[in-house]
């Protein structure tokens, strides 16, 4: 018994510990489940930032960063990581986190499909995985009951729009934006959703109309459908949204009429239905509600604006531009609210125009282009301060403009173009110094030129053309550093050209005609190394044309109808024809120029004998004109037997191994291929494939050797520069991706070389063709080869040639494509030898093509291997844009590269850069477009030493291959 009773002492005593062990220490089982899940969750995902560093095995979950615990349970409740660059996969582990009510993943890359398991978390009232690239079928997430906001935008989520929808019954917020679901109508499911406030599926490829069912949301506070291809027309049943903020609707297929029921909708502030073919007029009880956005532009709307619009005090945006309105406009709009934006172009508007849109000073854009507007553009807007974009061209204003709109301080653009505006340019016009653009075509504009334009160095576009402007055009011009565009033809501008025009080195594009313009043609006109388009015609201009003008790469010229004199340049001459020297009694064309030619209305130059004298005594003139005879024939021997050493020196420096074929031809070969001489002189017009800055490129049919071959017959001068080029570089390099020069031939006095011929002509060209069926000729694969075959063959001139090369004008139109679109490297007529480029002189001269110029030029001409790098990185950005190097749409003074790093800091903005003929073909083609797209940034940086090697750009483009061919088709075609 005494033992018995020890036993039952000790066992009382262990169980009494227990209890204080257990109340001290609680036991952990679901701890330990969920710190499994986690690992497990983690381990599916990729994390270059390393911050789930802290999700330990030994560690609470409560303490893993982004995790959040019940504090009385210490279950894991939430699951927040956004925008910390994870990739990798959701893993189905996540079901075992019964207590979890919020996970979010949005602004990722998160990939693969979303486990069905999660529909086991039952808890679950927060789910948003936005701006991933998860992919599949969104499972049936019905069991979610107290899910309450369901956002899965801006992946590629695939299948049916989610018909089971319907059943999350609490759902607040739902997102499904931006994937690619099929094409099919939004379920009359939507409905059940009496609890939603915020409804945001644009570009979710609905079609059809919109459910009635949707209109008894009454909770609904933000409804965008927008960018689908929604059908029908707005029901009057709209007026049972209540309680409803904001409408987006734009970018549909709607039809019809804007409900008045509209006007029911009193706490709505922002509607924009634009982009579709609504028609009709507008509800005048709209004007009766505050709103603060109202925007329907690109529609077939007509009729007169409500004069209640003008009673308005909360708006902020008004846009109603490419409609039919018309009549006067409500006078009093802006009067009473802070309006912001204001476009309402391409209408037909009429009688005065308002006068009180900036009353709120607040006023950014003001564009009213292409209507109808008379009378004097009103004085109010001079203390428009706020004013970025002023455009009120296309209308019939008249009358002077007021002083202070010439000095808005923040103003970019002012577009007054085509009207009959009077009076002249304030010299107020140098306080507008953020000004890009001043287009003031098209008026009646008079008086002098302001010297104080020379202030707008942020200038980059200025058209004065068809004005009575007067007086001399000032020097200061000079300082535009940025200007792309000058126009001031058909004014009556006299004086000289300034020289310091020279100074505007960026600028394209130079049109002076139909002036009064006196004295030379400044040879500063020649330093301005992006000079593509020249127009001096119609002036009194006088002297030679400089000589140098014939070394810019010029596309167009004219210089008609002046009173210049001289021998106008070959090159030139091939530009612009005849009908761009004409009207000019003192210029000529020398006679192997006139026989190249055929017919000209050019005459023949003759000898400047100096002085003409009358010889009364024949014997004495005889014996003048054999003496002169004598030594001019001596001359001519003399320099033919000088020119004769010459080419024959440098073709046995330049030439290994020569075939002479006779002695009024020279031929190298460098391929092992017979041709005859005779056969390459043989060009037709009508074979001509092209034309550059060198010579004209011909197509060929060598018929004694069957096949098919490009022949360059070189300009003279700078041709033959061009010639050596070519022959010193490509006649030593051998490489798959660098065109084949298979001989050049001298006779006479004419240069050719011999390439071989791409069936395909080049890059450029290549973007731009379609085929039968309506699609781009080159798909993403395709591309993508062009880019590594070309990125192989710098690479190969840069780090592989001995010695190495710098081609200097890499560009997509230099880039050559044969019949299996292989990518070959051409056109060195400027390329020089990288180790030179130390010894300075030989490379002052300016090189490249505008768009694909180095940044590095504005500095220094010292070109580097990686100016070649970045021009070849603009050529990245075009394959992946679809796009030109250079082009209006972007913007005031920029190009392709500027462009696409306006977008390049949000996600969906870059998205928007991609070729959209191409950026669909397959699921995986975005990513791919996207890794290429990021290359083509880093070698296009800023500064040449941020800029990676054309090794290292190979590497990286052999690592962003693509993971699948696009389509059986261009497998085919690979094959």
């Amino acid at each position: 018994m005494p033992s018995m009773a020890l036993n039952i002492t000790q066992y009382c005593r262990f169980l009494l510990f227990s209890i204080m062990v257990s109340a001290v220490f609680p036991p952990c089982p679901a701890i330990n489940v969920e710190t499994e899940a986690l690992l497990h969750f983690k381990n599916k995902l990729k994390d270059p930032l390393h911050v789930l560093d802290s999700w330990k095995e030994s560690d609470s979950p409560c303490k893993y960063y982004g995790v959040t615990c019940d504090p009385v349970s210490g279950n894991v409740t939430g699951i927040s990581l956004i925008g910390k660059s994870l990739s990798g996969e959701i893993s189905p582990s996540i079901s075992r986190l019964q207590s979890l009510q919020n996970l979010s993943l949005p602004q990722n890359a998160i990939s693969g499909e979303l486990p069905e398991e999660i529909s086991r978390c039952s808890n679950l009232k927060v789910l948003n995985l936005t701006h991933n690239k998860m992919v599949g079928v969104i499972p049936d997430l019905s069991g979610l009951k107290d899910l309450e906001s369901l956002i899965l935008s801006f992946n590629t989520f695939s299948g049916q729009f989610p018909s089971w929808i319907g059943n999350l019954t609490g759902l607040l917020y739902l997102g499904l934006a931006g994937n690619n679901f099929d094409e099919g109508e939004l379920p009359d499911s939507i409905g059940n959703l009496k609890n939603l406030n915020y409804l945001y599926l644009p570009k979710s490829n609905l079609i059809g109309q919109i459910p009635e069912s949707l209109f008894e949301l009454q909770a609904l506070k933000v409804l965008d459908m927008s960018r689908n291809k929604i059908s029908g027309t707005i029901p009057n049943s709209i007026s049972k949204l209540k309680n409803i903020h904001q409408i987006e609707l734009f970018d549909n297929k709607l039809t019809g009429e804007l409900p008045p029921g509209i006007a029911h909708l009193s706490l709505l502030e922002e509607i924009d239905i634009s982009s579709n073919h609504m028609h009709g007029t507008l509800p005048k009880e709209i004007g009766n509600i505050n709103l603060t956005v109202f925007e329907c532009h690109q529609n077939n709307f007509s009729g007169e604006i409500p004069a209640v619009f003008g009673d308005m005090h909360h708006l902020k945006g008004f846009s109603i531009y490419q409609n039919r309105f018309s009549g006067q406009f409500p006078a009093n709009l802006g009067r009473f609210s802070p309006l912001e934006i204001f476009d309402i172009s391409e209408n037909r508007f009429s009688g005065e125009f308002p006068r009180f849109l900036c009353a709120g000073r607040k006023l950014t854009l003001l564009l009213a282009l292409e209507n109808n507007f008379t009378g004097r553009f009103p004085d109010t807007y001079a203390e428009c301060k706020s004013l970025l974009r002023l455009r009120i061209n296309k209308n019939h204003f008249s009358g002077e403009v007021a002083d202070g709109l010439w000095s808005l301080p923040h103003v970019n653009l002012i577009d007054l173009g085509d009207n009959d505006f009077t009076g002249g340019i304030s010299a107020n016009i140098g306080s507008s110094t953020n000004l890009s653009q001043l287009v003031l075509q098209n008026n009646r504009l008079s008086s002098n030129l302001p010297s104080d334009l020379g202030k707008l160095t942020n200038l980059g576009k200025l058209l004065l053309n068809n004005n009575n402007f007067s007086g001399s055009l000032p020097a200061e011009i000079g300082a535009l550093k940025k200007l792309l565009s000058l126009h001031l033809e058909q004014n009556s501008i006299t004086g000289s050209i300034p020289a310091e025009l020279g100074n505007c080195v960026m600028l394209v594009d130079l049109n002076l005609a139909g002036n009064d313009f006196s004295g030379i043609i400044p040879p500063t006109v020649s330093l301005m190394p992006s000079l593509n388009s020249l127009n001096l015609s119609g002036n009194k201009l006088t002297g030679p044309i400089p000589n140098n003008l014939k070394n810019l790469k010029l596309s167009s010229i004219d210089l008609s109808d002046n009173q210049l004199s001289g021998n106008v340049p070959h090159e030139l001459l091939t530009i612009g024809g005849d009908e761009a020297f004409i009207g000019n009694g003192g210029l000529c064309i020398d006679q192997s120029t006139k026989i190249q030619r055929n017919s000209t209305l050019l005459n023949v130059c003759k000898e400047d004998w100096g002085r003409k004298r009358v010889f009364r005594d024949k014997s004495v003139f005889f014996i003048f004109i054999a003496v002169v005879l004598f030594i001019v024939l001596a001359g001519l021997v003399l320099l033919s037997y000088k020119n004769f050493k010459r080419i024959k020196a440098d073709m046995e420096n330049s030439i290994e191994g020569g075939n002479r074929v006779s002695p009024k031809c020279e031929l190298a070969c460098f391929h092992n291929m017979d041709i005859e001489a005779e056969e390459i002189c043989d060009l037709e017009e009508q074979n001509l494939i092209g034309r550059g800055s060198s010579g004209r490129v011909y197509r060929l049919d060598l018929t004694k050797k069957g096949i098919v071959v490009a022949v360059k017959q070189l300009w003279k001068g700078e041709g033959l520069k061009a010639m050596a080029a070519e022959m010193e570089i490509l006649g030593k390099i051998r490489h798959r991706n660098i065109l084949k020069l298979y001989a050049c031939l001298t006779k006479g006095g004419s240069s050719y070389l011999v390439f071989e011929y791409m069936e395909n002509g080049n890059v450029f060209q290549a973007l731009r063709r379609v085929k039968r069926d309506g699609k781009p000729e080159l798909n993403w694969h395709q591309r993508y080869k062009i880019a590594l075959g070309a990125a192989k063959g710098i690479s190969y001139l840069h780090h592989d040639c001995c010695p190495p090369t710098i081609h200097r004008d890499i560009k997509s139109s230099n880039i050559l494509l044969d019949k299996d679109f292989e990518p070959k490297i051409a056109d060195f007529g400027v390329a020089k030898i990288a180790e030179r480029s130390l010894r300075g002189s030989e490379w002052s001269c300016f090189a490249g093509t505008y768009g694909y110029i180095a940044p590095e030029f504005v500095y220094t001409l010292k070109i580097t291997r990686k100016s070649d790098v970045y021009s070849f990185g603009v050529v990245l950005l075009e394959l992946v844009t679809g796009k030109a190097a250079i082009g209006e749409e972007y913007g005031e003074g920029n190009d392709l590269v500027h462009w696409i790093l306006t977008h390049f800091n949000h996600h969906e903005n870059v998205l928007k850069v991609l070729d959209d003929k191409i950026v669909t073909e397959t699921v995986t083609v975005r990513d791919d477009m996207v890794k290429v797209l990021k290359i083509g940034i880093l070698c296009t940086a800023k500064l040449p030493n941020s800029r990676p090697s054309m090794r290292e750009v190979v590497k990286m483009l052999v690592d962003a291959k693509p993971a699948i061919p696009i389509s059986s088709d261009d497998q085919s075609n690979q094959d």
